[in-house]
């Protein structure tokens, strides 16, 4: 059998044959006497590189979920303030009061202990740290130590003797001033982040002066001689008026110049296993 003779030079098929490799490239009688370019296979992280151009793993192939505008209405969820929730108002719903402002705000609050101190606890639970300056700490004692779990979040101060808190608007301060008919005038007062209120048992003379500075005033029962100063001080209108001394237990009115509503404070288990059932007088 005869077989085509190589057209290879005598030392390239010397150097063939002794490598025992194939050439890449074979001259043939057809060749124009171009070099042909000849691909090597790529590395293997540059065929990653190429197939798999994103970072991890791809995710789902799934639908977008789109809504259309009219139904956007369907999805949309109240938003009201923030704060403390200190009961219900007659539509039965929530009455936020926000104490922990960036503005100094005032508080008065012509009621009892009670309200007082269901008021001291839900502020320490927003996270704010609460102050109790009084002259009965034997009334605040228990509540400072089953506050917080166990930690120092409601501090009993002596009158007058009420350091500075250092509120921030990470650390709002809730300062509860429970000093009698005849508040002296505080050391501490209320700063952006550090609310002050000051609880009064009934108004007394003294009381128009701490009424007409406060930013917001509850009124808890009172007696109609009462009525006559809240009217002239706050302008409350007479439709409700006539209903504060005959207000029940839990029940007070929450007033502003411009704004005035009735609110229901229902205590939770909690709070009446520690501070007991509702009432006005002490």
């Amino acid at each position: 059998m005869s077989h085509p003779a190589s057209t290879m030079p005598p030392g390239q098929q010397g150097r063939a044959a002794a490598s025992g490799r194939t050439p890449a490239h074979v001259a043939s009688p057809t060749d124009t006497g171009m070099i042909p370019i000849i691909r090597q296979p790529e590395p293997a992280q540059q065929q990653r590189r190429i197939f798999s151009p994103g970072f991890g793993l791809r995710g789902p192939r799934r639908n977008r979920h789109v809504v259309t505008a009219d139904e956007l209405a369907a999805i949309d969820m109240p938003i009201g303030d923030d704060g403390v929730i200190i009961g219900t108002d007659p539509e039965s719903q929530p009455a936020v009061l926000g104490l922990s402002r960036p503005t100094a705000f005032n508080v008065v609050l012509v009621g009892g202990l009670w309200l007082a101190q269901v008021l001291a606890l839900r502020a320490a639970a927003t996270g704010a740290r609460v102050g109790v300056e009084t002259g009965r700490p034997q009334a605040w004692q228990q509540l400072a130590q089953a506050a917080g779990g166990g930690q120092q979040c409601v501090t009993v101060y002596p009158v007058g003797r009420v350091p500075a808190q250092g509120p921030s608007v990470s650390s709002p301060v809730v300062l509860i001033r429970d000093c009698g008919v005849r508040p002296p005038r505080g050391r501490v007062t209320s700063v952006p982040w550090q609310a002050v209120v000051t609880v009064m048992p009934f108004v007394s003379e003294h009381a128009p002066r701490w009424l007409a500075q406060a930013d917001l005033v509850g009124i808890q029962r009172i007696s109609p001689y009462e009525i006559d100063v809240v009217r002239d001080t706050l302008g409350v209108p007479d439709e409700h008026l006539q209903h504060l001394p005959t207000l029940h237990d839990g029940v007070a009115l929450w007033c502003t110049r411009k704004h005035h509503k009735f609110v229901m404070t229902a205590p939770t288990d909690a709070e009446t296993g520690l501070l007991g059932v509702a009432r006005r007088m002490d």
